[in-house]
């Protein structure tokens, strides 16, 4: 009878105790950061891995993302005769919405469990302990870079993200089916605000770059030293990734919202 109270206690400690040092590790990375303005080139190498090289999924995703919210709002305001207020619908959905979460998922997909894979491979190998060895901080060497860097690289991916979206929406919407293209553009520069849609959309691609890198990061540094340690590392980031973005996405949406 006590097992099932044992296990729910230990599950608990477990918790609390990985929540502990996932803080005390982004602490000593967010204290590590201005020692990297005199080390750019850490931080460009990282910024090309992460950023550059997730390009790919990124424009493709924005492309079909916007083309589906052209075809589905097209759709639906043409039943009330409000064809024109498609590029509001699709510049606002992808800016405010699915820019940032979408992109934040994407960017878990692919680079935060490539982040998490190569700092558990580190780990495995003994190349953080050989670092400490030789004298070398590795949270200043190897962790806070990426956090920097993901940290830049997901507001970037999120603009074009949405950019290409809203392209999408126009190949849809003007070439396709019929909408007026002054009507498009000149409805969307009326109604997108730069404050309350795009700075919006801004703070939560930080937020999820931020909260992203310092999952993949974490989740590197205490993987178990083994093959099967660092792949269920790598799968931890995936999922715990994309529940903190929705979740963060809720929260800070509905602080917008009531601001």
């Amino acid at each position: 009878m006590l097992d099932p109270l044992s296990r729910l206690g230990r599950g608990g400690l477990d918790f609390f105790k990985s929540l502990g040092r996932g803080h005390i590790l982004l602490a000593m990375m967010l204290a590590s950061l201005p020692g990297l303005v005199v080390r750019p080139r850490l931080i460009i190498n990282q910024i090309y891995s992460l950023g550059v090289l997730s390009l790919v999924i990124i424009v493709i995703s924005g492309l079909f993302v916007g083309m589906v919210l052209g075809l589905q709002g097209y759709n639906t305001l043409s039943k009330f005769g409000a064809e024109e207020s498609l590029g509001v619908i699709v510049s606002i959905s992808l800016v405010t919405e699915l820019g940032p979460v979408i992109t934040g998922l994407l960017f878990a997909g692919r680079a935060g469990s490539a982040m998490t894979a190569e700092i558990g491979l580190m780990k495995a190998t003994e190349q953080l302990s050989a670092m400490e060895m030789m004298a070398v901080d590795p949270v200043k060497r190897v962790l806070s870079p990426r956090l920097l860097a993901g940290f830049i690289s997901v507001p970037l991916l999120a603009a074009i993200f949405s950019a290409v979206g809203v392209y999408g929406g126009e190949f849809v919407g003007v070439g396709l089916l019929g909408v007026d293209e002054g009507s498009y553009w000149s409805q969307m520069q009326a109604n997108v605000d730069i404050y309350d849609d795009i700075e919006n959309g801004v703070i939560k691609s930080l937020v999820f770059g931020l909260v992203v890198s310092w999952i993949a990061i974490f989740e590197g540094n205490n993987s178990i030293p083994t093959s099967e340690g660092v792949s269920r590392a790598t799968t931890r980031t995936v999922v715990h990734s994309a529940l903190a973005i929705l979740g963060l996405d809720f929260i800070l949406t509905a602080l917008m919202l009531g601001a």
